[in-house]
């Protein structure tokens, strides 16, 4: 499974049966390795360059990648996702194994949070730590009630609006740009940003309509069965927004109660999202001290 060279500092790893995950790394291959898993239909841009040249200044091997149906990965038709949530939650090992990164950092936000604590349960020994970002307990709840999504994420849920001309650059852009608008948080949606990255993924997708569309069609659960939060046993950093329309700041907060080995650092203003740059001291050093034991 040797990486092949792909694009400007790009690889593309061959899982074999015709799948192909593109990574990027960034720092030195002997340093700690903080692997950085995306959010449904997210590809790798959203963990932006900058954000992960500050963690390889701080002396780690950061690694993010473009979940399969998104960006440079392998994509099926729109509509008609090839493989399972499974498999979705196995590329995190895959990816580890083949770049022979040993126990690694695993960063996971809110889907990718998920997958992360599958990987914490299914392969303990590839997990050093965890940090959990804008995410909730992918495993069996234990009765407390938690608040659902703000009324603006619940209307956009439940009224999307309706695709664009996916040959159309300009109107594919806009529409990307909209479906991130109601997970901005109190520090308000930075468009110009936001488009800035709606951009650079755009470029380097192949199929933008497949990329919005696939995740949320693979309907199993990846949850091993009969496992609890109680089997997650890699020391765990929850980071939370203060005021996530996706997941309220009480989900962060359980999931800081109920995993063994659990510390939260609140992001003041934070939506559901990665990190945003006037966050980045915050994020960045909690990261760093979280991963340097």
């Amino acid at each position: 499974m040797a990486p092949a060279p792909s694009g400007a500092g790009e690889r593309l790893l061959d899982l074999g049966d015709g799948v192909e995950l593109c990574v990027e790394t960034f720092g030195q291959p002997d340093d700690p390795t903080v692997l950085l898993v995306g959010g449904a239909a997210q590809s790798m841009v959203w963990w932006e360059t900058a954000f992960c040249r500050r963690l390889a200044a701080g002396g780690r091997h950061v690694v993010r990648y473009d979940h399969r149906e998104t960006g440079r990965s392998t994509t099926s038709p729109a509509g008609r996702p090839r493989g399972t949530a499974a498999d979705l939650a196995e590329d995190p090992a895959t990816i580890l194994r083949a770049l022979d990164a040993g126990a690694a950092h695993v960063v996971g936000l809110s889907l990718g949070g998920g997958l992360a604590q599958v990987l914490a349960v299914r392969h303990p020994s590839l997990v050093a730590t965890l940090t959990l970002v804008a995410t909730t307990a992918a495993g069996p709840g234990d009765g407390t009630p938690l608040p659902g999504p703000s009324a603006a994420v619940v209307e956009a849920a439940e009224h999307p609006p309706p695709d664009p001309d996916w040959s159309d650059r300009d109107a594919v852009l806009a529409h990307r740009v909209d479906v991130e608008r109601p997970c901005a948080g109190a520090l308000g949606f930075d468009e110009a940003r936001v488009r800035r990255l709606a951009g650079l993924e755009l470029d380097r997708t192949a199929d933008p309509a497949a990329s919005l569309a696939n995740h949320f069609l693979l309907a199993d659960d990846p949850w091993p069965d009969g496992a609890t939060l109680a089997d997650v046993g890699a020391r765990t950093l929850v980071l939370h927004g203060t005021t996530d329309p996706v997941f309220p700041l009480e989900h962060g907060r359980a999931l800081a109660r109920r995993l063994p080995r659990a510390a939260l650092v609140e992001l003041p203003g934070a939506g559901h999202e990665q990190p945003p740059p006037p966050l980045w001291d915050l994020a960045v050093t909690a990261l760093l001290r979280h991963t340097g034991g």
